[in-house]
């Protein structure tokens, strides 16, 4: 079994391209859709995020806050970096279960973080998909209904594309 990497910046494509690869029949792991999930069932994780950013991280049915997450998030690099180790090797290791379960001979893994969260080492090429700046910011922009500075504003927190393409198998332009 070959496992895929997809990787690219936020609003380059990489949900599209994923997609195309599902309605050939391959089974796709999409690392965001999962890391959210582990985030409010895997009894640890919930802990852990509890003690890291307080008991207010959940609302009361169990769900995410994502606005005190979002601004935590956006307050320092040290506090992304910390949440990211409790969240990242999770998701890590359900990809490794999930992976075990496939009987495909291809399989792929989305991921806009693939080389910082630390997932190169569980996938055998690694797929970079790329789009113009400007396409980027109008997708986030339209997607999530939000500002051309905020769209700008998580660009900039991601490594930037010259060096995903550096560290690519190979290049999937999505203009």
């Amino acid at each position: 079994m070959i496992k895929i990497g997809i990787t690219g910046g936020i609003g380059s494509g990489k949900s599209y391209i994923c997609d195309k690869f599902r309605k050939e029949g391959y089974p796709v792991y999409d690392c965001d859709k999962e890391a959210k999930r582990l985030m409010v069932e895997d009894k640890f994780i919930i802990s852990q995020i509890k003690k890291l950013v307080g008991y207010e991280a959940y609302l009361p049915d169990g769900t995410l806050n994502i606005q005190l997450l979002a601004k935590y998030l956006f307050q320092s690099s040290e506090n992304q970096a910390r949440l990211n180790l409790i969240v990242h090797p999770a998701v890590k290791s359900d990809f490794e279960k999930w992976v075990s379960l496939q009987t495909s001979e291809k399989v792929f893994m989305e991921s806009a973080i693939l080389f910082e969260s630390g997932f190169r080492d569980v996938v055998d090429l690694v797929g970079f998909v790329s789009a113009p700046l400007e396409t980027r910011i109008q997708r986030i922009m339209k997607r999530d209904h939000t500002t051309r500075e905020h769209a700008i504003q998580w660009i900039s927190k991601q490594m930037p594309d010259e060096e995903k393409r550096k560290l690519a198998d190979f290049v999937i332009e999505n203009a």
